[in-house]
C-alpha cells in the first residue's frame, strides 16, 4: 500500500510540475514576443491569462508542504508565494495604471526563468529520480541574479501602485459600517514594502544556504 502511495504521489507531482512549467514557459514566450513585436507597453496584456494561472497554482504548493507530500518548509514557501500573489493579484490585476511600465517586463522575465527552471527541475526529479547536474546547478545558481531583479521589479510596481491605490480607495473599509471595522489598502502596501526590507535579505540568505547544501551533496554524490 506505502509503495502505491508513493507511486500515486510521484505520478501527482510530476504532472503537476510539468503542468505549471508549460503555463510559464508560455508567459516568457509571450513576454520575449511581445517585447520583440510591440514594446513593453504591452506585455502585460499578452501574458495576463498564463500568467494568473501560472502563479495562482503555487497556492497547491503550500498545501503540498501542509500536507506533507514535499519536503519544503512552508516558512520558506509561504511569504514568497504570498508576495507573489499580491503583486500578481493585488498590484498588477487590480491597479490597470501599473501594467504598461518596464517593471512588469522584468518582472515576468525573471519570474518565468526561474519558475521554468525550478518546475523542470522538480518535474525530472519526480519522474526519473534524480536530475542531471547541469539542471540542479542551473535550479540553485540563477537566482543569484534573478531573485534581486524579480524582487526589485515586484517592490517598484507596488511604489508605483500607490498613488492609484490611494486614489481609488478600492480595497478600503471605512468606519462607520455595520461591521465596526474599517480598513485601509493604501497603509497595507505600505506594510507590504516594509516587510520586504527584511524579508528579501532574509530569503536571499535562505537560498544561498540552500544552494550550498545541495551543491556540495551533488559533489559528494
Amino acid at each position: 500500500m506505502a509503495g502505491f502511495f508513493s507511486v500515486l504521489r510521484r505520478t501527482y507531482l510530476t504532472l503537476y510540475n510539468w503542468t505549471v512549467f508549460v503555463g510559464w514557459f508560455q508567459v516568457l514566450f509571450l513576454a520575449l514576443k511581445t517585447l520583440k513585436e510591440s514594446g513593453h507597453e504591452q506585455v502585460y496584456d499578452a501574458v495576463q491569462k498564463p500568467l494568473l494561472l501560472a502563479q495562482s497554482a503555487a497556492v497547491l504548493e503550500i498545501l503540498h508542504g501542509l500536507v506533507g507530500l514535499v519536503r519544503s518548509p512552508i516558512t520558506a514557501t509561504l511569504p514568497q508565494i504570498g508576495s507573489r500573489l499580491y503583486v500578481t493579484w493585488g498590484i498588477l490585476w487590480s491597479f490597470p495604471e501599473t501594467r504598461t511600465h518596464i517593471l512588469v517586463s522584468s518582472l515576468v522575465i525573471s519570474w518565468s526563468i526561474t519558475e521554468i527552471i525550478r518546475y523542470s527541475f522538480f518535474g525530472t526529479k519526480e519522474a526519473l529520480g534524480s536530475a542531471p547536474s547541469w539542471l540542479l546547478w542551473l535550479r540553485y545558481s540563477t537566482f543569484l541574479l534573478l531573485y534581486p531583479t524579480g524582487i526589485s521589479s515586484e517592490v517598484g510596481l507596488i511604489y508605483i501602485a500607490l498613488p492609484y491605490i490611494k486614489e481609488s480607495e478600492k480595497y478600503s473599509f471605512r468606519m462607520p459600517n455595520k461591521w465596526n471595522f474599517s480598513f485601509d489598502y493604501f497603509y497595507s502596501a505600505f506594510l507590504v514594502l516594509g516587510i520586504y526590507v527584511p524579508g528579501s535579505p532574509h530569503m536571499y540568505t535562505y537560498m544561498l544556504g540552500q544552494r550550498k547544501k545541495a551543491l556540495s551533496k551533488s559533489k559528494r554524490e
